[in-house]
């Protein structure tokens, strides 16, 4: 085993490119950093290349890259989520003395970090599981990180992700979200929300392209003027991009060349299936997931085109309509924002939901500070929702916020507006359309529910409550259908 005349304050294992990149970033910062990787040559790549940038120790065993970190030692794992974490956590483990900590900072499973937590910490060690936000550009320049585990391990770990994560008005993009889990379980729904965020931002592309006949530069345009408003974020920026960019090849717009097959690595499905489990109607993350899939079903959709599914009467554009094209993209943008609104408020809905049932005591305004830089879904009204919460920590829910309720107000003609011309034009639109019928349900006095548990009480004898007494009651069906109290 080599030993180190100067120690590194942190560890990376696992030298991808987001590995590599946050390595980088803690030793752009002042950090001295360990860095290992299975297969040596990257970690000597790493080295040599940018070498440069600060003080790496580089190792060929983990060992030697344990050896070489300060104690407490700390070390985050950079590898594919399963199996090959759980493999670098056990030789982390043999290697570790009692008291250091591990850092996953992949996207695992929640409930494997629970798993992980307690595993390690029968033997001695901490595990804090990390979500890291921000892509390979923000591992390098600044992510956003949501660390859980022990609040022990947050006093030595918070001062080194500090220095490494995005900063917004002098407040860095990390906070100890709480114990085990916590920290992956919102980073779960932040991927959730993504999905939901991006697919609402597809849809507009496909209306304003499709029903308003708009080229995909004019369209750029747009999301360019979008990003000056209530809509500026991240994604709205790069979206703007993306449509601008052609093929220098062809000379056609990049957007036709790709195929309109979405993939996704299960952060989202898991979300909508925790969702699910927790029963909280997360309707649209649920329908941006389904999207990919249906995006996905290639072989479906191709024979339906095949076929000829009828599509009944529909618009070839918005002039069959009589709708005004400034006035349509004006719509879109607010049918827009108000979807965003409700994906967010969904998201943050099941992360209360989420924090009560494992008693984490996640904190809504610390994951509205820490989302407004590094993370894909950062945005301009991340700070309004950091208002809501302030002003109301138990908001019931986050449109119901004085200045959401009021922005809904002035959404909600045009949200309506662009779903019914979505119909007649037939163009899908999943979740700008679920997210209003949530909307609609939430603003509803009465919904068919009471309609399926009379069903239920029929066909199963599951019972039901009544509006004018207290008590369950159940019907007699199949006899005399005389109503008892139970």
């Amino acid at each position: 085993m080599t030993e180190h005349k100067d120690l590194a304050s942190i560890g990376v294992v696992g030298l991808a490119v987001m590995g590599s990149n946050l390595a980088r970033n803690f030793a752009r910062n002042g950090q001295t950093v360990a860095v290992y990787n299975r297969s040596p040559e990257k970690t000597r790549a790493l080295v040599e290349e940018f070498c440069s940038e600060g003080n790496f120790i580089p190792s060929e065993s983990v060992e030697d890259f344990v050896a070489s970190l300060e104690r407490p030692r700390k070390a985050i794992i950079m590898v594919q989520a399963g199996t090959a974490t759980d493999a670098v956590i056990d030789q982390l483990c043999d290697a570790m003395d009692d008291g250091d900590i591990i850092i996953d900072g992949g996207n695992a499973l929640y409930t494997d970090t629970i798993r992980r937590e307690r595993e390690v910490a029968a033997r001695g060690k901490h595990f804090v599981g990390a979500g890291i936000s921000g892509g390979e550009e923000g591992a390098l320049n600044g992510p956003s990180i949501m660390p859980g585990g022990p609040a022990e391990s947050w006093e030595t770990l918070g001062p080194i992700l500090e220095s490494v994560a995005a900063v917004v008005d002098g407040t860095p993009c990390v906070t100890h979200i709480g114990p085990n889990g916590a920290g992956h379980f919102v980073k779960m729904v932040h991927n959730g929300i993504e999905y939901a965020d991006m697919q609402v931002i597809g849809e507009a592309y496909q209306l304003l392209r499709y029903g308003a006949g708009m080229t995909p530069k004019e369209i750029s345009e747009v999301f360019t003027e979008w990003n000056s408003g209530d809509l500026d974020s991240y994604l709205i920026d790069i979206t703007a991009e993306v449509l601008a960019l052609e093929d220098a090849e062809s000379g056609k717009p990049l957007i036709d060349l790709i195929v309109d097959e979405a993939g996704q690595k299960g952060t989202g499905r898991w979300t909508a299936i925790e969702g699910l489990q927790l029963g909280v109607p997360i309707t649209a993350i649920a329908e941006s997931v389904f999207a990919r899939v249906l995006s996905s079903a290639t072989a479906q959709r191709q024979a339906a085109q095949e076929e000829q599914l009828p599509s009944g009467e529909v618009a070839a554009g918005i002039s069959q309509l009589g709708i005004d094209k400034k006035a349509f993209v004006e719509d879109v943008r607010r049918a827009l924002y108000a979807a965003k609104l409700i994906a967010y408020s969904q998201g943050f809905d099941e992360i209360k939901a989420g924090s009560d049932e494992h008693n984490w005591d996640v904190d809504p305004r610390d994951l509205a500070t820490i989302w407004r830089g590094g993370c894909i879904i950062r945005a301009k009204f991340l700070n309004r929702i950091r208002d809501a919460y302030d002003t109301n920590p138990a908001l019931p829910a986050l449109i119901l916020d004085p200045y959401f309720k009021n922005e809904l107000a002035e959404l909600i003609d045009p949200w309506r507006r662009v779903i019914v011309s979505a119909t007649q034009l037939g163009l899908p639109v999943p979740v700008f359309a679920s997210a209003l019928a949530y909307y609609d349900g939430l603003r509803a006095e009465r919904l068919p529910a009471a309609l399926i548990q009379g069903q239920r009480d029929y066909f199963g004898a599951h019972t039901f409550k009544r509006v004018d007494k207290p008590g369950t009651f159940h019907v007699e069906w199949s006899g005399a259908r005389t109503i008892s109290s139970l």
